[in-house]
């Protein structure tokens, strides 16, 4: 039987290519490890209770699922031993983390989200890892956020991890979309997918049609659109990186844009700029897409503070490029 290319495969290929890769190769192979752990916790969450809240709020004012704390832990101790990162940001830690004497040296720093969707957990639906690599700012302390507030093209490694019917790491660092499957059976990721594009057509649209009233008129007119004119068909499960990849696959828009549900006149973006909108953004236009706020493109978006928000729509080039000239507010 001839197997895909494993993901050591594609690894050792890439440094004998690209030795100036060292340490991206190297980090591709501590997050799909971190990929196993967190798939095997998954799969069986409900049989070491690992579903529910573990008490407590992050910084969002969200309630931390028990899943969320374990995966958070295991990415901030696995990834600092490795020396790669200097400094690391997190959806689930208030402040940026020291890597201590690992990361002195280190020229790289990370963001990510540990588990995206992680409601969907108790209902055995699909969660994700995503994260976000930039290059060490020398004017900056390294655990200043600064480190983190660079523009999404910036970044030199983005990617996610989802965890589903099968577990997938998707990621580019700059020369293309690729992706991977672990085989259970020997604890390998297989090369499934190579110089990944979004397809022409947009079939889908990604959105929680429940927000439609509280959106302003360009972005509900844009939503209509879709789903009247268009004829796309909705599809949303509610995890970013699920319905990213979806669509990546199929062709579609994702939308998660800001709403006014207080009738103040002032709309407020939900997803989280470093760990969600930078790396997605990211992968989408390498793979061909656009993505935008609503006025620019994400990844032109340097930042201003760690936990920054914004509106996110990410999909199809022309379905992007003909919201920016129609409905732009």
């Amino acid at each position: 039987m001839n197997l895909p290319l494993t993901l050591s495969q594609f690894l050792i290929r890439e440094l004998v290519d690209h030795p100036e890769h060292e340490s991206l190769v190297a980090m591709i192979s501590d997050l799909a490890t971190i990929g196993k752990i967190i798939s095997s916790h998954t799969n069986k969450a409900g049989l070491v209770n690992m579903i529910g809240n573990a008490d407590k709020v992050n910084i969002q004012g969200e309630e931390v699922k028990k899943l969320d704390v374990f995966c958070n832990d295991l990415c901030k101790n696995y990834l600092k031993q490795t020396g790669n990162f200097a400094a690391m940001a997190s959806e689930e830690e208030d402040e940026v983390v020291d890597m201590g004497d690992f990361g002195k040296d280190a020229k790289y720093v990370i963001a990510f989200d540990p588990l995206d969707g992680s409601h969907n957990v108790e209902l055995n639906l699909p969660v994700g890892t995503i994260f976000s690599v930039q290059r060490r700012l020398d004017e900056f302390d390294r655990t200043d956020e600064r480190q983190f507030l660079q523009p999404g093209r910036n970044q030199v490694l983005a990617g996610y991890i989802l965890y589903s019917m099968s577990t997938v790491l998707v990621f580019s660092w700059g020369n293309g979309v690729y992706e991977f499957t672990l085989d259970q059976s020997f604890g390998e990721f297989l090369l499934t997918r190579e110089k990944m594009t979004i397809p022409n057509e947009c079939k889908l649209y990604s959105f929680n049609e429940g927000y439609n009233k509280y959106l302003s008129v360009g972005d509900k007119k844009f939503v209509d659109y879709l789903r009247d004119e268009k004829k796309c068909s909705l599809r949303y499960v509610s995890a970013l990186v699920a319905d990213g990849h979806r669509n990546l696959i199929v062709g579609g828009v994702y939308m998660y844009l800001s709403t006014d549900k207080k009738g103040t006149g002032e709309y407020k973006p939900k997803l989280r700029l470093n760990y969600e909108a930078k790396p997605m953004a990211y992968l989408v236009e390498q793979a061909g897409g656009l993505s935008t706020d609503g006025d620019v493109s994400l990844l032109d978006i340097a930042g201003e503070s760690l936990h920054q928000r914004v509106s996110v729509m990410f999909g199809n080039k022309d379905i992007i490029e003909y919201f920016l000239n129609n409905f732009k507010s």
